[in-house]
């Protein structure tokens, strides 16, 4: 769920969240991350509620300017949909707190570092929504101070732990407000620009494929001792393709989770989000195009596990959703 965080990947041969195997091959590692590409300096301004009357050929965003509050914020506080449209003479609650005013480049996953805070937290607060881009200009509403200086140590070191849901929302570099992300390539050979923002499809047609054959080994769900697993866990042969689940953009590909070891982040539109860890071998590059049964990887036991399998999540926005209901029946 948005701001939780699994203590690791629930499969067998793993106890007590420990890593077994944390030789990431080099095909899989990412030398240079895109989110950290830019400094973030931990400048945020506080500011007090109010009340503001929306003059006429106001936007939101022009409000946010004036005020200091952030669109997202003023929008939530007042109920406003997204395109958080306004009309002249409507009276807007400026909900008053610590805002941090986005520049170019700056991602999700380096702002909440530079504060010790969680992005999940960052995003909750903001109620972010697909395709989780932040652009320049844009003001993030954040923790307050007394929240912040209450974390516990536990709680401060999460900050800087990544996750799905960190790679999947906070990880794409600011663009400028009416910029649009790059085209995605058709072709591993040309990576996407570590400044440029993953162009997300704007719909999906709904439909899943196995990403792999083999016995399921680990159940969506509580896996005890405090744990849960996001995914399913399908057994494999080292080496076994791993195929795209639905058509999409690869939005993420790497070994910045230790535990999950090389691991691939398919966006496919509306939100949906696929997961694909444990691989030996990436075969696909950030901002590539799939389509529904390509290959993109091969199976492996990096990470967490001492056998070869495939971890595999489906995400609603940001919500992991059981796998087994939307992949078809009988096949594995």
């Amino acid at each position: 769920m948005p701001g939780s965080r699994p203590l690791s990947s629930a499969v067998p041969n793993v106890h007590d969240g420990a890593i077994r195997n944390t030789d990431i091959p080099s095909s899989v590692r990412q030398p240079t991350p895109s989110w950290l590409t830019r400094p973030v300096p931990a400048d945020a301004v506080t500011i007090p509620d109010s009340s503001y009357v929306v003059k006429s050929g106001e936007t939101i965003r022009s409000i946010g300017n004036r005020t200091g509050a952030g669109s997202e914020a003023i929008a939530k506080a007042n109920n406003i949909p997204v395109p958080f449209m306004v009309r002249t003479g409507q009276r807007l609650r400026i909900p008053g707190g610590r805002y941090h005013l986005v520049r170019a480049g700056q991602s999700g996953i380096a702002i909440a570092r530079a504060y010790g805070l969680e992005w999940s937290r960052i995003a909750d607060l903001n109620n972010l929504q697909p395709p989780y881009v932040l652009r320049n200009g844009q003001r993030l509403l954040l923790p307050s101070t007394a929240e912040a200086a209450s974390m516990t140590p536990e709680q401060r070191s999460r900050a800087f732990n990544l996750d799905i849901d960190d790679l999947a929302t906070g990880s794409e570099p600011a663009l400028a407000a009416n910029a649009a992300p790059k085209a995605p390539n058709a072709t591993p050979k040309k990576p996407l620009p570590k400044d440029q923002a993953v162009a997300t499809p704007a719909t999906f047609t709904g439909r899943f494929q196995w990403p792999l054959n083999g016995a399921i080994i680990g159940k969506f769900g509580p896996a005890g001792d405090g744990r849960r697993n996001d995914g399913i866990n399908i057994a494999a042969e080292r080496g076994q393709e791993i195929h795209a689940a639905a058509d999409g953009v690869v939005a993420y590909a790497g070994s910045a989770i230790a535990v999950y070891g090389g691991l691939i982040l398919i966006k496919h539109g509306d939100g949906w989000i696929t997961a694909y860890g444990h691989a030996e071998q990436i075969l696909v590059t950030r901002g590539q195009t799939v389509r529904r049964g390509d290959v993109i990887a091969q199976a492996g036991a990096t990470g967490s596990v001492n056998k070869p399998q495939l971890h595999f999540e489906i995400r609603n926005k940001r919500t992991p959703v059981d796998p087994l209901r939307y992949l078809p029946p009988g096949q594995n």
